[in-house]
């Protein structure tokens, strides 16, 4: 990693799709989020409270009891927002050493958050701003609610390691830092060794990231005193459908 910068410089809405083709990667502040989804980020900040009560991921291979989370799966055709049927999440082991190949079902994404403008602003806004980019016909977006805590006195955003994730794109929205040090975000270059280290603390703020050039982790949380969390919600956009088990593909 040859720098290291722990306040990002921020990219402004009208030159992210230069940022991703120059950098790979654009962080962008909360109030350039509410302006790409076209809404106050005060509805933004509504939202937060749907973090709380996330059912724990059942899954984890480490044994572990610090993450929490929902997800959901969307296309994006027409500047139309479509749900799709609930729908296992899926990575191979290309992209997921610890956790790919299997079929992981998460609990949906509530309704009451699934309905609200806000959210459906956000993924739409992203889809907008990404498809000047890359037109595509159709996003295939997954969705995840994640809170990760110190249960266990640390907790491991991505217990994987730095990793890819076999979509185009990446979204990493950090929604709290409660009562914790470290969660440190790490980007590199895939290939090269350039590479870049920032702490996300904005409610809302984004690391919007090429996936097929970057490679990113965040490093693990420990509370400051008895407990703390960290929630943050990821988005996916892949242009080519999305990631399945290849024998869901042959049935």
């Amino acid at each position: 990693m040859t720098s290291a910068n722990l306040s990002p410089t921020l990219t402004p809405a009208k030159d992210i799709s230069q940022a991703l083709r120059t950098d790979g990667f654009a962080v962008v502040s909360a109030e350039t989020v509410a302006e790409i989804s076209k809404i106050p980020l005060a509805n933004l900040e509504h939202l937060r409270q749907f973090w709380e009560g996330l059912p724990r991921d059942p899954y984890l291979k480490d044994g572990g009891r610090y993450r929490f989370r929902r997800h959901a799966s969307y296309e994006v055709k027409n500047n139309a927002l479509t749900l799709v049927p609930h729908r296992a999440h899926w990575q191979s082991v290309d992209y997921n050493a610890l956790h790919g190949g299997i079929e992981r079902w998460f609990e949906p994404i509530q309704a009451k958050v699934m309905n609200d403008p806000a959210w459906q602003a956000v993924l739409l806004g992203l889809a907008n701003a990404l498809s000047s980019l890359k037109p595509v016909s159709t996003w295939f977006i997954e969705a995840h609610q994640f809170r990760i805590d110190t249960t266990d006195g640390i907790g491991r955003p991505t217990p994987e390691g730095a990793h890819r994730d076999g979509v185009d794109f990446v979204a990493v929205f950090l929604l709290d830092r409660v009562g914790i040090k470290g969660g440190e975000t790490r980007i590199f270059d895939a290939k090269g060794s350039t590479g870049l280290r920032f702490t996300l603390t904005q409610p809302w703020s984004l690391l919007l990231m090429n996936d097929e050039r970057m490679i990113h982790e965040s490093t693990p949380i420990q509370p400051l005193a008895n407990y703390g969390y960290r929630d943050t919600l990821v988005l996916t956009f892949r242009s080519n459908g999305f990631q399945d088990s290849p024998n869901r593909s042959q049935q």
